[in-house]
């Protein structure tokens, strides 16, 4: 079996899958959630297409409560929560809960900013041609902040790289947890390096496809 820095490559190349597969599906399941409530934040905010303080006001509470608790501490709090969803604490699947909880309302501060930044001369014109709320939101403003959203989201993912990451702490797998434990707790320099560089890596490959989808007409 072939070995690099100590450890077999099935060993880093699964940990590399592992990463991958949480960034996917805790991107995926965090968008399902942030895109709702993004709009909801921006029909009702003030001055919006259906103002009402009390939604508003409910939801981005909601929202910033989730997101001042730190990952690896919100990891640790919903353990119970992941435990019923998945049927264990441990695991790549096991983490995908908490990042999913963590990233959701991030994505959603950060689309809500995007459709902020729309003109509201846009919205206007829809609403004077008599387009529905559903048909503006889905017909004029989100294509026309599609840019804004498509960068929001690219920021969002480099952000949950990281915090796959911190999951590898507590036994989530991945690139985090092959640096903490054939790493770190080892004294294996060069693998902790090779694995900086590998979440290097990534990071680019994200920012570079984020800013060429962003550029997209």
């Amino acid at each position: 079996m072939k070995m690099i820095f100590g450890i077999s490559a099935s060993k880093i190349y699964l940990s590399i899958g592992q990463t991958f597969y949480m960034v996917g599906l805790a991107l995926l399941f965090g968008l399902l959630i942030a895109f709702p409530l993004a709009i909801i934040l921006f029909v009702t905010r003030s001055g919006g297409i259906k103002s009402n303080r009390i939604v508003y006001n409910i939801t981005g509470t909601v929202i910033n409560i989730i997101r001042s608790v730190p990952f690896i501490i919100l990891i640790v709090y919903i353990m119970p929560l992941t435990k019923a969803i998945v049927g264990t604490r441990v695991g790549s699947t096991a983490a995908l809960v908490p990042l999913t909880t963590y990233i959701a309302p991030y994505l959603a501060r950060l689309i809500e900013n995007a459709l902020l930044e729309v003109d509201n001369g846009i919205i206007e014109a829809a609403q004077s041609m008599g387009a529905t709320t559903f048909q503006t939101i889905f017909k004029f403003v989100l294509p026309e902040s599609k840019g804004g959203i498509i960068l929001g989201i690219t920021t969002g993912t480099v952000g949950l790289l990281g915090a796959t990451a911190m999951a590898g702490a507590v036994g989530g797998g991945g690139v985090g947890d092959l640096a903490l434990t054939y790493g770190y707790q080892r004294f294996n320099t060069p693998l902790m390096t090779s694995t900086v560089i590998i979440l290097i890596v990534f990071v680019q490959l994200i920012q570079t496809i984020g800013s060429r989808a962003a550029k997209e007409k």
